[in-house]
């Protein structure tokens, strides 16, 4: 794996960290990344790096990367040619952040703790829906159900709206990522809820850290979801490099903080938390298609807009967190992964005995 730090030198700048190609089918991050790095370098825009470095890792996932093809990621409109969604080994890499399974995940981890980024992005290209915004962004938690509060307020507050007005001047139509519960029936709703550290996002908000997925629209042109994309980069380091003292401070009350409970298990609120009063879709009718022999979508390509519900999550099981846990030394995986994520733990050196809790895994089968 590559990465580029363009910097101004000088010690101590915070840093800007941005991925492109986690999904190699989506794509936008990497060509975004690259002509902001070329307009830095080569056309007037070094003072981006005026108070913070950009540290730019073009591709994620290598091994998707370089197994493209025409018929990978087909709703994708654009490039011809894409990567795939996997590893070599059929890991994604956007599920595996907490696992740390994947060399890859273990080097971007390792990458995160050296660099203590202000402001992680990861940019991906959404499935879903057709609508007319382009450019759509999100944070774990986006509501109100962040794990962690100073950081997700920064994000809500201050780089939300900055970027969207950023993006809007430049023409195009921003939004937060608008999560469908059911892609075939829009006006069903969209999905707020917490999120788990096996994505970007979920990880950042765990262990306090500013993280921002990008999921660019699907059926946008490749060359409109790029430019996108580079003026979100763009605004981002500004707001960043504006607010680091800010920022800095917020991950340092996050990171202090040590919470009583964990929310595990949720389900979706019986009703509406929301309303978005003139969500901006698209019309579409529906067929019987001859290939799947079920009712299909034909999108038309008229803009309309609808009063679009938002569905919140109610808790269904929380646990209270212990002050530690005990490992046995024959766990080695588990201590394994302490270490890749520098968690602090203690290696005891004499004999203890002790009155401890027991917690055994709970594992659901079922057949297929």
């Amino acid at each position: 794996m590559i990465y580029v730090r363009a910097s101004k030198g000088g010690r101590g700048k915070p840093v800007v960290l941005v991925q492109g190609g986690i999904h190699a089918g989506e794509i936008d991050g990497k060509d975004a990344g690259l002509m902001l790095l070329r307009d830095i370098a080569l056309r007037g825009k070094d003072n981006l790096l005026d108070k913070v470095d950009l540290v730019f890792v073009p591709i994620y996932n290598i091994d998707g990367h370089e197994q493209p093809s025409a018929f990978n990621f087909l709703h994708i409109r654009g490039p011809v040619e894409k990567g795939r969604d996997a590893n070599a080994r059929n890991i994604d890499l956007n599920r595996d952040y907490a696992k740390l399974d994947a060399p890859e995940s273990r080097a971007m981890i390792g990458l995160i703790r050296l660099l203590d980024p202000i402001l992680y992005i990861d940019c991906l290209v959404s499935e879903g829906f057709d609508m007319q915004y382009d450019v759509t962004f999100t944070y774990a938690g986006w509501g109100k159900y962040a794990r962690h509060r100073a950081t997700a307020d920064w994000l809500e507050h201050r780089f939300g709206p900055a970027v969207s007005t950023a993006l809007t001047n430049a023409g195009h139509i921003p939004i937060i990522y608008p999560s469908p519960i059911d892609t075939r029936h829009p006006e069903k709703g969209i999905r707020y809820s917490p999120e788990g550290p096996r994505y970007s996002t979920g990880y950042g908000d765990f262990i306090g850290m500013p993280t921002v997925l990008v999921e660019n629209h699907m059926l946008k042109p490749y060359r409109q979801r790029v430019l996108g994309t580079y003026v979100l980069l763009e605004a981002a380091m500004k707001i960043a490099a504006e607010d680091a003292v800010r920022i800095a401070a917020a991950k340092a009350t996050d990171c202090a903080s040590r919470p009583i409970e964990l929310l595990t298990r949720w389900k979706p609120a019986s009703t509406p938390i929301g309303w978005i009063e003139d969500f901006k879709g698209v019309a579409f009718d529906t067929y019987v298609s001859k290939a799947s022999g079920r009712e299909e979508q034909r999108w038309l390509g008229k803009p309309i807009t609808f009063r679009m519900p938002i569905i919140g999550q109610t808790p269904v099981e929380s646990v209270r967190l212990p002050k530690a846990w005990w490992v046995p030394r024959e766990q080695t995986e588990v201590i394994e992964r302490l270490r890749l994520h520098g968690i602090q733990f203690e290696t005891i050196q004499t004999p203890k005995e002790l009155k401890l809790d027991r917690v055994r895994g709970r594992f659901r089968l079922r057949a297929k």
